[in-house]
């Protein structure tokens, strides 16, 4: 093949672990046919580098060449673009660990000072706390009267006037219930009062007839002995 027929490629290096080969990659775009969006393609071949000069995101350009093993038949050209490698300074071990440590040292101070702080605060927060924690909270009752007493005072008077009205029957309601349990009461004293009279009495009715009956019983006897005297 004539070297004017060859065809040359630009791609960028990917591999360069084998020795005298090189993995390039070609990306380039085309237009899919049906739906005409770009998609993105990629070709790979394996270059021969005799001097191993390639590195790792070179540039370079490539030519087509006769077969020189299985998969490789491209070689190289030239390197258009070597990989941009940022330049790092030698690092002086000694200042750098003498920064890090000083570092160090000033953040646990830090620390230190910031537990202290925060313990004296909680020791100062516990005596208040507690005091707050000692004083008796007001009961339920007192504490619904004076919340009906503020709503009282801050309520209409034109709503106070339901209020009273439903309040009048419901006092009524009570005066009577508790006039009938009066009621109630007093007829059980009367009636506790009277039995033991009634008790008392029976007796002393029965001791009147027994004694008025002795007496019938002598002065029939008596009349009774004048008789028999008289006819003897």
């Amino acid at each position: 093949m004539a070297k004017q027929m060859r065809k040359v490629r630009v791609g960028s290096v990917v591999s360069t672990s084998m020795d005298r080969t090189a993995v390039v990659d070609m990306v380039w775009k085309q237009r899919h046919r049906l739906y005409r969006k770009q998609m993105r393609r990629v070709a790979r071949f394996y270059i021969h580098d005799p001097e191993n000069q390639c590195r790792v995101g070179d540039t370079v350009r490539i030519q087509e060449t006769r077969p020189i093993s299985k998969t490789k038949h491209w070689r190289l050209l030239e390197i258009l673009q070597r990989r941009q490698v940022a330049e790092v300074r030698p690092i002086e071990l000694e200042t750098d660990i003498e920064t890090v440590i000083a570092g160090a040292e000033t953040s646990v101070e830090a620390a230190l000072e910031e537990l202290e702080t925060g313990a004296a605060d909680t020791a100062e927060e516990e005596p208040e706390t507690a005091a707050a924690e000692s004083v008796p909270e007001a009961p339920a009752p007192a504490r619904r009267q004076r919340a009906t007493r503020s709503r009282r005072a801050t309520a209409d008077p034109a709503e106070e006037e339901p209020e009273t009205a439903a309040e009048t029957p419901i006092a009524e309601a009570n005066e009577s219930s508790e006039a009938t349990v009066e009621e109630q009461e007093a007829g059980e004293a009367d009636s506790a009062e009277e039995e033991p009279e009634t008790g008392t009495e029976t007796p002393i009715a029965e001791a009147d007839e027994s004694g008025e009956a002795a007496v019938e019983e002598l002065e029939t006897g008596t009349a009774d002995s004048a008789e028999e005297e008289s006819k003897e």
